[in-house]
């Protein structure tokens, strides 16, 4: 066989649809070419496709299918959800149909059809997807409820715009209630409603959250988050990630970056700030998250003891 004509430059290294490239002047006899795989009907690729963003991997699969849009898992990650990611494997892709829609069984896809509202569909990056307060409600068929209210504190957590050019929640509290309101019955609907309870306006990572819980069903007092600490004199200070101002208690999660050189001084700064405004420090690392968190529970309760708190208070 002879040596296939190139593409163009706009299809090399991704997959697209036979729809898109016969627009382009691409044609049939090209499209047939041993040098294309094909990753179903209507889908073909020059190259394999595993290290490209989700993004362009996946818009082939929503365009190619009529009344489709990314849901579950894959809309979780395209809309920066937090959310177990797909294992090794063949990738699959997570879209949904509207109930009452001609059944769909194509590789590399897994078809939800299911009662779905047309404001439940968004567009981001031109590529239909679910909102994230319909995303969140779809996740509860697969997740625990503690990865429930991580992906749900992610949904309301207030952005810093400075950090990532938004100062507005993916959605709100009242926007997750009206989706479990909505779809009475859905599957993972009980989930749903235990993990809103839990769900608050604050949190700025997942570890944030499961520290949180962890606090929380420990016994001990729930804290608040990222609240600044103002001195006695209505000077605004720093946030700590979780604290407790009755007892002057700073929590702080330190993730990987906290080795770091750069960061390291602005740990020590940030510890001789707490020291000098009276408060006291909690450093919490992945290590205390072992096993349930008990360790993380343990550094909390004794700091609380040491402030005056008492079970029961």
């Amino acid at each position: 066989m002879k040596t296939a004509r190139p593409l163009p430059d706009d299809f090399r290294g991704r997959p697209f649809t036979i729809v898109e490239a016969t627009e382009a002047g691409v044609s049939p006899k090209r499209l047939r070419h041993r040098s294309l795989s094909a990753l179903g009907k209507g889908i073909r690729s020059q190259n394999p496709t595993p290290g490209l963003p989700l993004s362009v991997r996946v818009r082939p699969f929503i365009e190619v299918n009529e009344r489709c849009a990314a849901s579950h898992l894959t809309a979780a990650e395209l809309g920066s959800l937090p959310a177990r990611r797909q294992k090794e494997g063949p990738p699959m892709y997570h879209v949904i149909r509207p109930e009452g829609a001609a059944h769909l069984n194509r590789p590399h896809v897994i078809v939800h059809r299911m009662k779905l509202y047309d404001d439940e569909i968004t567009l981001l990056d031109g590529i239909p997807l679910t909102t994230p307060e319909r995303t969140w409600l779809d996740l509860a068929e697969m997740l625990t409820v503690d990865e429930l209210v991580v992906a749900g504190d992610s949904c309301v957590r207030i952005p810093r715009l400075e950090f990532e050019g938004r100062d507005l929640p993916l959605c709100s509290l009242g926007d997750l209630q009206r989706m479990i309101d909505r779809h009475r019955g859905k599957r993972g609907i009980r989930k749903a409603r235990e993990a809103i309870k839990l769900i608050r306006v604050g949190s700025d990572s997942p570890q944030e959250s499961l520290l949180r819980l962890a606090i929380v069903r420990g016994g001990l007092p729930e804290p608040e988050l990222n609240v600044p600490v103002i001195d006695d004199d209505g000077t605004r200070h720093h946030q700590p990630d979780l604290s407790y101002r009755k007892y002057k208690i700073g929590i702080e999660y330190e993730g990987e970056q906290h080795g770091e050189e750069g960061q390291i001084v602005r740990d020590i700064a940030r510890s001789e700030r707490y020291s000098a405004l009276g408060w006291t420090e909690v450093r919490i690392s992945n290590r205390h998250m072992h096993n349930d968190a008990k360790a993380a529970v343990a550094k909390v309760r004794a700091a609380l003891v040491q402030a005056g708190w008492r079970p029961g208070r």
